[in-house]
């Protein structure tokens, strides 16, 4: 059996959570972890998975011959680099979202990647939730008919740090981003349109960094549905993710993810536990599905189930969103990017 070598960048929490999951796998092995803070905490960590090589300088990894595979779980703005260093190299890659906070750094991106002729995979996990899969099935196979409107809800229990939200990108590139890809997952469609609107409800801090934290956007489609997405940094019962299509035969819906499905019915009430409280528990499995799926691609030669692609649609409509709520009214994707492209030719 082929052995698919891994080099790690970027050890944080999502990095380790990657890490682990590949460990999982017969057929992978990571040969190095590279994070600019790796220390003793790092290499004790790394050592009782049998990691042996850790560094500071990403250039190790992309210079070792051994490795085949780069995951690129570094902070945001070093992810571009790094894609078009990994293609350079002939490194196969899988990069969380979102690729870029410049939608024309992104384009360079996928421009490097299609030169190299390298596999790309963007880090959507939720497209691999088993409900999720199940909402997109039936849809493509007909069950709900034609689409005609695409409801998604993504609430946060708790709002993120101060410090998380001075580099986050935003509510739309940062969380937003999420339903926009499940939008165009679950509708089989393109977005052509967005029409936002967002405020600062849940804590000023937000604000103070140009940010929202209460945000709602309508779609339209290019196969005529329409859509609505609503956010929120904060609902105080915990993690709220749920999807309705409603099309022409019928409509399917999907709800939170609980512990346990015991309902306690007494004479005050009818109760059940509160939904899965962190990300890290709704979407555990949805994570080493990505995962297994991307080694397996490269195994196989296949394409990704998230490419580059995917992942430029989904900035492309956070920053139609973005320039809805600046300019208040529906702005088309295509409007979008053209005047990306005007701002870079001034520049």
């Amino acid at each position: 059996m082929k052995t698919i070598r891994i080099g790690m960048i970027g050890a944080g929490r999502i990095g380790k959570i990657h890490a682990d999951n590949l460990l999982r796998l017969p057929q992978v092995q990571i040969v190095a972890i590279s994070d600019l803070f790796a220390g003793p905490e790092l290499e004790a960590w790394a050592a009782v998975r049998g990691i042996n090589q850790i560094t500071t300088d990403s250039n190790d990894i992309m210079a070792n011959p051994d490795i085949d595979a780069v995951f690129i779980c570094s902070s945001t703005d070093t992810h571009v680099p790094l894609i078009i260093q990994a293609a350079a190299a002939g490194k196969h890659i899988f990069c969380e979202k979102p690729i870029s906070m410049d939608i024309r750094q992104t384009q360079e991106a996928l421009k490097a990647v299609a030169d190299a002729g390298v596999k790309l995979q963007i880090g959507f996990n939720r497209r691999f939730d088993h409900n999720f899969k199940r909402v997109r099935e039936l849809v493509q196979n007909g069950t709900v008919g034609e689409p005609h409107i695409i409801k998604i809800t993504s609430r946060d229990p708790n709002p993120p740090h101060e410090d998380y939200i001075k580099v986050s990108g935003g509510i739309f590139k940062d969380m937003m981003i999420h339903d926009f890809d499940m939008a165009r997952y679950v509708s089989g469609s393109e977005i052509e349109e967005v029409y936002a609107h967002g405020n600062v409800l849940i804590n000023l801090a937000f604000a103070t960094h140009g940010d929202l934290d209460t945000a709602i956007a309508t779609l339209r489609f290019k196969n005529g549905a329409i859509g609505v997405i609503d956010n929120s940094r904060q609902a105080v019962y915990g993690y709220d993710q749920r999807v309705e299509v409603f099309g022409s035969k019928g409509s399917v819906g999907i709800t939170n993810d609980h512990p346990n499905t015991a309902e306690i019915s007494t004479a005050e009430g009818i109760t059940r536990d509160k939904p899965l409280n962190f990300f890290l528990e709704r979407y555990n499995e949805a994570y080493v599905e990505e995962t297994k799926l991307f080694i397996t691609c490269i195994l196989q030669d296949q394409q990704v189930p998230v490419d580059g692609n995917d992942g430029f649609q989904a900035e492309l409509t956070a920053l139609a969103a973005n320039l809805s709520v600046q300019l208040k009214r529906p702005v088309k994707l295509a409007e979008a990017l053209e005047l990306s492209i005007q701002q870079s030719v001034k520049a």
